[in-house]
């Protein structure tokens, strides 16, 4: 694997206290060799950027950049912001690795060789298949996870074991021919940017990995969090299936076909 082909992208919001065990966790071989290591603060409230910088120049990563938004882009945005970074900049494939450690950066590497070998659009890293409750996942985030990966798995004819894990390798030619800029902006955005790559039938793969859930400040609001997958889900299933036309999904479905063929 040629790992100056592959960037390291690191969504951060009020991340100061989990960043140094990324950073310290983060396989050698990524820090020295990997094309980009792009940290995204969200505008976050604490000294996240300057924490990032410390331990970029601490673990001697070769190839550091940061970018902080001015304000909060919601999770989705600061995907769009690194995305269309690592496709500005030509990398082949892009791990995106979560800044508050609940995602064992030591697997990053096993998840990049697995994308290539397979050649996959889009890889996850389960939580579920690799025991979760293990790790320290809630019993009500666990439950609440496997209720709706179930309901997408029937709505959208899958079997993904989860559909929620934000550990995840994509190609940078699948991310380009998708419209990131019409996907939502809040945490949906992971939900909707699977259903482009299922529509248009890209490959995608899991592999069981472990989770750490310890301390950590969690902003995502659970029960709004459902609805909006659910409403985002069967507003495609409707929308596919000729049901209820919705102007959203057509209106991405039509630039995901468009892109692709240029």
């Amino acid at each position: 694997m040629n790992l100056s082909d592959v960037a390291v992208y690191i969504p951060a919001f009020n991340a100061e206290n989990t960043l140094p065990r990324v950073f310290s966790l983060l396989p050698k071989v990524l820090r020295d060799e990997a094309g980009m290591v792009l940290v995204v603060d969200n505008a976050s409230h604490d000294n996240t950027s300057e924490i990032a910088q410390r331990e970029a120049i601490k673990n001697r990563v070769a190839n550091f950049v940061l970018i902080r938004n001015s304000t909060n882009q919601g999770y989705g945005g600061s995907q769009k912001t690194g995305y269309q970074e690592v496709i500005k900049r030509g990398f082949s494939r892009v791990i995106m690795l979560h800044g508050d450690a609940q995602y064992s950066p030591s697997h990053a590497l096993h998840l990049l060789k697995e994308s290539e070998t397979f050649d996959y659009d889009l890889l996850f890293g389960s939580r579920i298949s690799g025991n979760a409750l293990a790790g320290g996942m809630p019993w009500h985030r666990y439950f609440g996870n496997r209720s709706l990966t179930c309901i997408q798995n029937m709505l959208l004819q899958t079997r993904i074991s989860e559909f929620h894990s934000g550990y995840r390798v994509y190609k940078t030619s699948a991310l380009r021919g998708i419209p990131l800029e019409r996907l939502s902006s809040d945490y949906h955005f992971d939900t909707e940017i699977i259903i482009c790559m299922i529509d248009k039938r890209m490959s995608i793969g899991e592999v069981p990995i472990p989770t750490r859930y310890a301390n950590e400040k969690n902003y995502v609001n659970i029960w709004g969090y459902g609805v909006s997958i659910l409403r985002s889900t069967s507003s495609y299933f409707m929308h596919k299936n000729g049901i209820r036309t919705s102007p959203k999904w057509g209106e991405i479905l039509d630039s995901v076909t468009s892109s692709c063929k240029k």
